[in-house]
């Protein structure tokens, strides 16, 4: 048989699509101070600390963990841009930026994979200010006040949520 009919009679094999394997965990404004900032609110866990947990959870879930901490919003926007396509998952302190940020929001709003709003402290429980989030309309599930243990719940759930779609 000549090479060209032996090729066409083979069946042909579709790459298969790997689904991402990455989760994008950002940290908004000031959580760089975590550990120092504010302890009867935040605890003394760094932030450092807090990547290191929600990268072992996500580890044994067979995930990996990018971070990205930044005071400037649109570092957290660019970085959200970057994840599209290629992350599964994105896991967001955003800080103050959670009440203000409509360019987040925006962002946020383009991500197609599970996305999780974070919170170490209960927003409700605090200032008035805190209380309305312009990030929430645009996410997956929101989770608050649980401190240091979030990080690994946030991670957690993330996951849960990627495991049944």
């Amino acid at each position: 048989m000549p090479p060209s009919e032996r090729w066409a009679s083979q069946p042909v094999w579709e790459a298969e699509t790997v689904p991402p394997s990455t989760i994008l965990l950002l940290s908004g404004p000031n959580l760089n101070l975590l550990g120092e900032r504010e302890p009867e609110v935040y605890g003394t866990t760094t932030l450092a600390d807090l990547v290191e947990l929600a990268g072992k959870t996500a580890a044994e879930h067979g995930y990996e963990l990018e971070h990205v901490q930044s005071n400037h919003e649109g570092d957290l926007v660019d970085a959200i841009h970057g994840a599209r396509g290629r992350c599964a998952a994105v896991v967001v302190n955003a800080g103050a930026f959670t009440h203000y940020s409509f360019a987040l929001a925006d962002a946020l709003a383009t991500f197609d994979g599970v996305k999780v709003e974070l919170h170490i402290s209960n927003p409700e429980a605090r200032e008035h200010w805190r209380h309305e989030s312009v990030i929430s309309p645009y996410m997956t599930a929101t989770l608050a006040g649980f401190g240091a243990a979030g990080y690994r719940l946030a991670v957690e759930g993330a996951v849960a949520k990627l495991e049944s779609s």
